[in-house]
This record gives C-alpha cells, structure tokens and sequence, in this order.
C-alpha cells in the first residue's frame, strides 16, 4: 500500500520548486485517482512554453456497459459523448471533443465492456521554468478525480440517446444502396448553419421538407418510420436563385458523409459514405495524372494521361481532383458551379461557334457526366445556376426557391425540348488509370524527428512540407488534418504504401487499420486525432509536392 508521499499529490509536492524538467519523471506510471481509474503522464512538455503535456486516463470500470456497446458505431458514439461531457467541466485540462460531427477521436475511446480511455492535454505550470508542484497538485490530484467523477456520472439516458441518434443514422447511410439512394435528407431536417464560423443550425431556418416524388419512408432502429428525400443514383442538378438555398443543400450532402450530434438538425442527413466534393484549385500541384478524359491536348506535345504539374490552373486542377477521388473509390460526385472553372464545366452553343472544337483542348463535364453515370456507376449532384445545358443530361431537377424544395423535372425537360446548337464534344468517361506511389516521396521527419500536425483545416505540416488542404472541404476539423498526415506516415511504416501497391491497394490496407485503437497506428503521437476517410488521406497525399508516382496501371 503506497504511503502518502507515493501518490500523484505527494510526489508533485516534493517536487515542487525543483528544476522543470524533473516533470517527465512522472512519465510512464499508472498513477491512481478514485473509482480505479489510472491516470499516467504520457509526453511530458520539456518546457513551460512548449506543447502541453499528454495525460492519459484509463477507467476499467464504468455504467456505461447498459447502453449495448456491441457494436463499434455505439461505442464510437458513447466516445463522443463522454469528450463532450469531460469538455465542459475541463477546467485546466483541454479535451478535443470536435464541433457538430462525431467522429472517432484519440481524445476518448470506449470498450465493448464499457473501459474507457480519456486523452486529455494539461500545461503543467512551471513559473521560471521551476516546477509548481502545489499548483500540479491541485489540478492533478484534484482537479481531474473530480472531472472523471462528473464524467462517469453522466445521465445514462441521455448517453442513450446520443448513441440510438448515432446508430440511426450510421444505419440508415448503410441502407442507401440497397434504397437505390445516393443520400436521404430527412422532413424536418435544418440545413442552414449559423454563420460560416459557427456550423451549428441557424435558429428560425426553414426546415426541409421533401418534394412528393422524392419522399421515401425508411425504418431505423430506435426512431423507427422516418420520411424524407431520396437523392437517387444518377445526374442530379440542384437549381434556383441566389441564396434560395441550393448550396446550402449541397454542403449539407458534403457533410452527411459523417454522423452529427443530436440538436444539429442534419442528424438525418446522410450521404453515400465516399462522396467526393470535387473544386477548382489553382495552383495545387499535380503528380501524374490521367486527365485525358477531360484534356485532348497539351501545349508542347505533352500527354494529358501521364499529366504533372507544379502549378495546375482551375481546369486541370478540377481534372485532377475528378480523377483522384474516382481513383480513391469515390462513386458520389459533389459540384457547386460557384467554385468551380467554368471552362470544364460547359462551353455553350455560342462559344462552340466562335472557338472551333480543334482549338480548344478541353472536354467539358457536361459532356462526360452521363458516361460517370451510365458506365462506371459514378452519381454527380452539381449546383447550377447560370449553365441550362445541364438540363440536357439530367435525370432529375430540384428547385430550391427560398429554402423548399420542389422537383421540376417535368419543366425542365421541356425546357431542354428547345434547341440551343449545342453539339457534345466528348465520347465516353475512359477507365480510370491508378498510379503506384513510391514511399521515398512520403516523408514525415524534420530535422530527424517525425513532424505531423495541423494548423486548422487549412494545412497539413508533413515533415519539410506545408500541405494546403484548404480545398478539401471534407476535413471536419484540425484532427482529422492531423489524422491523414498520421495515416500516411502508418501507410509508409507498415509497409501499406511500398513501391508495388496501386494507391486504392494502399487505401484498402490502410482503411482496414484505422478501424482499430489510434494508438496502433498513430505511433502513440502527442497530438489530437480524429480518424479520416480515406479520401481525405487520398486527397492529403495528392497535394504533397513531394510525392512520386513510380508508374500507371
């Protein structure tokens, strides 16, 4: 039985004015808090401006095994809860517990037996750089029994009810293909977001509500009969003014891609899991690409099916970043016109007159979105608002006229009845070529130490690189950026990404990885991580300017 001077408070109070750096003894021990929980210093900060501090605390025993935690959606769910809980009674400590999505995080995860784990990060105070050992005391010893005691004591109900939310609607994402569905956006859900730096639902919004041809009844585990539209397979095109609602739809599908918190209002919003938002990004590097289904030509005699460049325009740049998600398994294709290059989305009847087809290299999308469809299974659901030859090629239209939703299909062929001059420019969407990446492009050391970290969604710092992400709307928030960068280091060290493997094969191997624990592929990293797609680990490795292609098969 350890003596009063062995536990965490009485250790720190020895230390107490001792130089900081003595800190990291505490480092690797299991140190006991209340209710048999653990609590054990990680990654000690090597000073007081450094990073905070890694602390890690394990409860083996917990209420939590009532609520069915059988299944991996439920226990990543009561994950998410008890972050969010531990977050609001914080204090000192710091507890990433994400904003709207619940994602699988390092910050808590939940056994089927209801052990959980709870990752936080604490500063441990050193005033000139001389440890505060009564201060550390406090917070350590007192400070984080009583944030557990709040954690392990929260209303089982409403973790019940975080998690059925959580299940309905990972079940109901599941149940799209066999619905014939592409995405299902539930009667009564809010779409609209209170600001474009708070993404929680805009009080007094419209609620959405289905058109009749679109409405479909599904059946979900603990909601039970739910109505809603179906976004069917296929080429969908989303019309209507401006700020009638069109985009904030089609951001609300780039979003359904991930489950929400109850009280989001997109709880129901659900979107085919590999759903791809495709954009224009001038100035992305691009590494050996396939874009001759967009490109006929290239200045100089080069060959737009092995195509690389340091410095893409908004065309190739969108070219590529089609290819790429088709590549990393994506078989949903989410376009708004409004970040798009105009050039490869359509070239009118006008400008077909003026500019002859031999001048001009481009094969517009408009052309080619059928043959996605018809031939290799790929749905497309694209904003439109000044461009009617997309009324030519699709299978469905939808009016958003101040936030409700109407299908105009009928109207829409009649419209596209009238003739423009237009003539198609493009055959058939090719086979998709994947390329062999080689390892030594994927480097994550700095000065011989791993560097992986995010600021915000905007970068990924990957060894001696900065990646700009910014076009990857699909990154949730800065762990998920951390994540891919983390996933891609894991890829290298475990053999994944080795020279030989196509990119889907990396993807396939990697993805079967990030199912289990963080700390099996993270490396134990001091650092906040939410688990990505991978898509978005895709998406982070074609924008590396370091990365090699070894071949395309």
């Amino acid at each position: 039985m350890p003596g009063p001077r062995d536990t965490l408070a009485g250790t720190l109070e020895r230390l107490d004015g001792t130089p900081y750096a003595r800190y990291r003894s505490l480092t690797g021990r299991a140190w006991p808090l209340r209710q048999g929980a653990t609590a054990t210093l990680r990654h000690g900060q090597a000073d007081p401006f450094a990073p905070p501090s890694r602390w890690e605390v394990h409860c083996p025993r917990t209420p939590f095994a009532a609520l069915d935690l059988t299944s991996p959606v439920r226990r990543r769910a009561l994950a998410g809860f008890l972050a969010r809980t531990a977050r609001a009674v914080a204090g000192p400590f710091r507890v990433d517990a994400g904003g709207q999505e619940v994602l699988q995080r390092s910050s808590c995860e939940v056994s089927a037996d209801g052990s959980t784990v709870l990752r936080l990060a604490y500063p441990l105070p050193g005033p000139r750089r001389r440890i505060d050992g009564r201060r550390a005391a406090a917070d350590l010893a007192g400070t984080l029994p009583d944030l557990l005691d709040h954690v392990l004591g929260a209303d089982l109900d409403a973790a019940r009810a975080f998690c059925d939310a959580v299940q309905d609607a990972d079940h109901l994402r599941s149940s799209l293909p066999g619905l014939g569905l592409v995405a299902f956006v539930a009667d009564g859900a809010v779409l609209p977001r209170a600001s474009g730096v708070d993404d929680r639902p805009l009080p007094g919004a419209v609620p959405f509500t289905s058109p009749p041809s679109l409405r479909v009844e599904v059946d979900l585990p603990h909601r039970g009969r739910t109505t809603g539209a179906g976004v069917p397979t296929g080429v969908t095109v989303l019309v209507g003014g401006g700020f009638h609602g069109k985009s904030t739809l089609l951001r609300a599908l780039e979003a359904g891609v991930h489950d929400h918190v109850p009280g989001d209002g997109r709880e129901l919003v659900v979107t085919d899991p590999g759903a791809a938002a495709v954009r224009a990004e001038d100035g992305r590097a691009v590494t050996r690409v396939d874009v001759g289904a967009f490109v006929s030509g290239l200045p100089g005699g080069a060959d737009p099916r092995d195509f690389s460049t340091a410095d893409a325009s908004g065309s190739t740049s969108q070219a590529a970043a089609t290819v790429e998600a088709l590549e990393a398994g994506s078989r949903v294709l989410l376009l708004d016109e409004d970040t798009t290059a105009t050039n490869l989305m359509v070239r009118d009847a006008r400008m077909q007159e003026l500019v002859a087809k031999a001048s001009e290299p481009l094969n517009p999308f408009v052309d080619l979105v059928q043959s996605l469809s018809e031939d290799h299974g790929v749905s497309t659901v694209v904003v439109v608002g000044s461009s009617g030859d997309y009324l030519d090629v699709a299978d469905r239209v939808l009016l958003l006229d101040s936030y409700r939703c109407h299908d105009v299909t009928g109207r829409a062929r009649e419209v596209a009845r009238r003739p423009t001059g237009r003539v198609v420019e493009a055959g058939t969407f090719p086979r998709v070529r994947e390329r062999v990446p080689d390892p030594a492009g994927v480097d994550t050391t700095a000065r011989g130490r791993r560097r992986v970290s995010a600021v915000g969604t905007d970068t990924l710092r990957l060894g001696e690189h900065d990646v700009d992400v910014r076009a990857v709307r699909q990154f949730t928030d800065a762990g998920q950026v951390t994540g891919a960068g983390l996933a891609l280091d894991h890829a290298v060290a475990a053999g994944h990404l080795d020279g030989r493997r196509t990119l889907p094969e990396v993807l396939d191997r990697l993805e079967a990885d990030l199912t289990g624990p963080t700390a099996d592929w993270t490396g134990g990293a001091a650092a906040d991580v939410a688990v990505p797609r991978r898509h978005e680990v895709a998406a982070a490795l074609n924008r590396l300017r370091s990365v090699r292609v070894r071949e395309l098969r």
